[in-house]
C-alpha cells in the first residue's frame, strides 16, 4: 500500500458497507454511512472521509453508535422539525432529514430540522449536492456538545467544536459548495499533524497560556491548549461570532447542547431547506448565481493565483478525477482499515493496478 496508490470507489463503498453491516449496522444506516465517508475522500476532505470508519467502528463496538432503529420526533409543526437521534448514524440521520424536509420546503418554501443526540456526521460538503441538484438550497451546520476544543477570541480555554457551516448553492451550471468552520483548522487536522510529529505551517493553535503556536500537540498538554478561532490573533472576532450563531442554530434551537452532560462524540444538526421557487423564483435566483459564479470566476487573479475558483470547483474537479482514475487515500487510512477489516475476517480492497 504506497502512498501513490489509487482505489476503486466502489469497492471503497461495498467494503465500508459490508465492515459497518458486519459490525452489527442496519442496512439502509450502513449504506448512507459508507457512501457518505467514500464521497468525503473524492472531494478531497481526507480527514473526514474514511479516515472516520475505524473509529466509527470502534464506536459501534463500545456501544456508544446505536446500530439499529429510527430518531424519535420531538416536534413537528410543518415546517420545523426537531429529532431525538438517539444516537444513530449521522451520515443516515442527515441523509434522512433532507429527504424528510424536501415535500416540506416544496409545500412551505422552507423547512427546518434540528437533530439533537446524532451521532457525527462526517463531511458536511457530501450532503449538498443532494439538495442542489434538486433545486434547493441547503444551509447545513453541526456542533459537539460533549468535545471542547476552540476557544472564544481573547480566551484560553476550549468552549467550543470547530463548529463547521456550510452552505450548497444551485447554479444552472456548476453549483457553489460552501463548506467552512468557524475555527482556523480541525480536530481531525490536529490530530493527523500530532500523530505525524509536524507542525503547522502558521500559528493555528494557541498554547495553554494563549501565546500563537504551530504546534497541534498543545491539545493534548495539560492543561490543554486550544485551536484558534477564523481570523486568528487579530481577527478571531470573527470565528468567534460564527461559532456562536452555529451553537445557536444547533444547540439553541435543540434545547441540547454544552448546558447538558456530555453524551459522547457526536453533532447536534441544524438544516434548512428553501425553495427558490417560493420566493424570488428559481429563474430569476439562477439568473442572480450564474452571475455571481462569472463574475468571480473572470476576475482577473492576484500574483500566485492562475484563476478565482468558486467554492466546490476543486472538490467536484477531483470527484470527477477520482471516480475515473480511482482514489488517493491518505497513506494513514489503508493500514488502519486493514487492520480493522481482519477483526472481522474481511480484506481491505487491493489498489488498482497501474
Amino acid at each position: 500500500m504506497g502512498a501513490t496508490d489509487r482505489y476503486c470507489a466502489e469497492a471503497l463503498t461495498g467494503f465500508a458497507v459490508k465492515l459497518l453491516q458486519t459490525a452489527g449496522v442496519d442496512g439502509a444506516p450502513a449504506e448512507a454511512v459508507g457512501r457518505t465517508l467514500v464521497e468525503g475522500d473524492l472531494m478531497g476532505h481526507d480527514t473526514h472521509g474514511l479516515a472516520l470508519l475505524a473509529p466509527y467502528v470502534k464506536e459501534i463496538e463500545n456501544g456508544t453508535m446505536t446500530r439499529s432503529g429510527t430518531p424519535e420526533v420531538l416536534a413537528d409543526r410543518g415546517a420545523s422539525l426537531l429529532w431525538d437521534g438517539r444516537r444513530l448514524p449521522g451520515p443516515w440521520l442527515v441523509l434522512s432529514g433532507i429527504d424528510a424536509l424536501a415535500p416540506r420546503a416544496r409545500e412551505y418554501g422552507s423547512a427546518t430540522l434540528v437533530i439533537r443526540r446524532s451521532h457525527h456526521i462526517a463531511c458536511l460538503a457530501t450532503y449538498l449536492l443532494r439538495a442542489t441538484e434538486a433545486g434547493f438550497m441547503l444551509l447545513l451546520a453541526s456542533s459537539d456538545p460533549a468535545v471542547q476544543s476552540v476557544a472564544p477570541h481573547g480566551g484560553t480555554r476550549a468552549v467550543f467544536t470547530p463548529n463547521p457551516i456550510a452552505a450548497g448553492i444551485p447554479t444552472s451550471t456548476t453549483p457553489f459548495l460552501i463548506d467552512i468552520s468557524s475555527s482556523i483548522t480541525t480536530n481531525g487536522m490536529s490530530a493527523r499533524l500530532q500523530k505525524a510529529g509536524r507542525q503547522f505551517d502558521q500559528a493555528c493553535m494557541l498554547d495553554a497560556e494563549g501565546n500563537p503556536s504551530r504546534d497541534p500537540g498543545v491539545l493534548s498538554t495539560n492543561p490543554p491548549g486550544t485551536i484558534m478561532p477564523l481570523g486568528g490573533m487579530n481577527s478571531g472576532h470573527k470565528g468567534f461570532g460564527l461559532a456562536l450563531l452555529v451553537e445557536a442554530l444547533t444547540g439553541g434551537l435543540a434545547g441540547h447542547g454544552r448546558a447538558d452532560p456530555a453524551d459522547g462524540w457526536g453533532a447536534t444538526v441544524f438544516m434548512s431547506l428553501y425553495d427558490p421557487a417560493a420566493f424570488g423564483g428559481a429563474t430569476d435566483f439562477l439568473r442572480q448565481t450564474d452571475w455571481l459564479g462569472n463574475a468571480c470566476r473572470s476576475n482577473p487573479p492576484r500574483p500566485g493565483f492562475d484563476a478565482v475558483r468558486m467554492p466546490g470547483d476543486r472538490a467536484l474537479s477531483r470527484w470527477k478525477e477520482q471516480v475515473c482514475d480511482g482514489i488517493m487515500l491518505h497513506p494513514t487510512i489503508p493500514p488502519m482499515l486493514a487492520e480493522c477489516a481482519q477483526r472481522y475476517g474481511m480484506q481491505f480492497p487491493a489498489p488498482l493496478e497501474n
